[in-house]
């Protein structure tokens, strides 16, 4: 299944907000049986969607009233309204699990999502109005899009350094390690015109990669093709579920994760940590898997503390203040701005620029990274809209031009150490 079938959502008002969803079974992460399993006593975490079990502050009894240890006194002063408590502390980070270790999950995640999946009147009205592709007079805006490859910086076991392969690839380097996130060498992927930035690092150019992580299974971020030039001991880091597609391509070391779990790898600079974490997406790659498999982010942190999170693919939601209070002191957020056009349809799993914005805010982070854009033209925005409105909404919040680091496809930035 295509990206352009992901952006048939089912039609939201677009100025209608949707109530997050309570907490439940089958939300939290457990320790092999997947969604809905008691967390046991390695999963080191707390199931659920919120921020905790708080339950607010208890009501001040008003004059008149009555329990059975206060009795009513005539004319009796009222008795102070009650503090509120504390704010809830974050649960304790997930204990590493181990690499490779085969789990069982459930048949699919589809209690997981925070939005419908398309419905037959969506469908009909993405076909009659035909609004996937940008407007023919803005197509020469592609010759403008940023496009700068250089040399990667130097990296050792000390430095924290990225560069943009476009789209959603990245190539982060992290405690001496070499990570890549949703490769994507391919000029083209099934279902999409082919890209209209060349990749900002030539395959060839890359050192040695240490690890992959894929945020989902949707064909722009989990691009066969390339996985298969690895060779096949490389450690790749997936959501719960799609280790068996891993498997059956001949990778060995395969891990994969349900949401607030974690894995270490060793690195020359320390062990580098691993979080997946949640996203306001959804699954599918043929016609019989819709959300088989799950989707989210990851949060790296680095041995000194340093912290990336990357996004992957995802809409606006309450899951970026649940990480941000989880994973506290976020130093770069790698967040989508690009294919959000038509709202009506995408904006349950497409951030818009604005949006992005906002959810680095509510991350917590410092510096912002945009990327899912100026790559494959997957909706109706304009080529270069994203930046423009990335840099609007940036100005606006008052923080540091230099902390929106909107870098060209093949630029690289390194992350100041602490």
């Amino acid at each position: 299944m295509t990206e352009q079938t992901e952006r048939s959502l089912a039609e939201q008002p677009p100025d209608t907000e949707r109530p997050p969803p309570t907490a439940g079974p089958g939300v939290g992460a457990g320790t092999g049986g997947g969604a809905g399993a008691t967390p046991g006593p390695t999963s080191g975490h707390t199931s659920g969607p919120g921020p905790g079990p708080d339950s607010g502050p208890t009501p001040a009894l008003a004059t008149g009233q009555a329990t059975a240890d206060a009795p009513v006194l005539p004319h009796a002063t009222p008795p102070p309204p009650a503090t509120p408590p504390p704010p809830a502390t974050p649960p304790p980070l997930a204990a590493p699990r181990p690499l490779g270790e085969p789990r069982t999950w459930p048949r699919d995640f589809t209690h997981r999502l925070t939005a419908p999946l398309p419905g037959v009147r969506a469908l009909a009205r993405i076909a009659r109005e035909g609004k996937l592709r940008p407007p023919p007079e803005t197509l020469p805006e592609i010759q403008q899009l940023p496009f700068a490859p250089g040399p990667m910086p130097s990296a050792g076991p000390t430095t924290l350094a990225l560069t943009w392969a476009g789209h959603a690839s990245w190539i982060i380097r992290i405690g001496g390690l070499t990570v890549l996130t949703d490769p994507v060498w391919s000029r083209k992927i099934l279902g999409t015109p082919a890209r209209v930035t060349p990749v900002g690092v030539r395959w060839e150019d890359l050192p040695p990669v240490d690890a992959v992580a894929i945020s989902h299974n949707h064909y722009d971020h989990l691009d066969a093709p390339t996985l298969k030039r690895l060779p096949r001991h490389t450690p790749l880091l997936l959501p719960a579920g799609l280790a068996p597609w891993a498997r059956r391509r001949g990778f060995t070391q395969v891990t994969d994760l349900d949401w607030w779990e974690a894995v270490e790898l060793p690195a020359p600079g320390g062990p580098v940590r691993f979080d997946f974490v949640p996203a306001h997406h959804w699954s599918k790659r043929t016609l019989t898997d819709t959300c088989r498999t799950l989707w989210g982010g990851w949060l790296l942190t680095a041995p000194d503390g340093r912290r990336i999170h990357f996004a992957g693919d995802t809409g606006y939601g309450h899951w970026f203040e649940e990480i941000g209070r989880r994973h506290p002191g976020i130093d770069l957020a790698l967040l989508p701005i690009g294919a959000y056009d038509p709202r009506w349809m995408l904006r349950p799993v497409h951030t818009d620029p604005e949006e992005a914005v906002k959810a680095c805010q509510d991350l917590g982070a410092r510096a912002l990274a945009p990327m899912h854009w100026s790559t494959f033209l997957l909706s109706g925005e304009p080529p270069l809209e994203p930046l423009h409105r990335v840099r609007a909404a940036w100005a606006t919040t008052g923080r540091p031009r230099e902390d929106l680091w909107d870098l060209p496809v093949g630029a690289s930035r390194v992350l100041a150490e602490r």
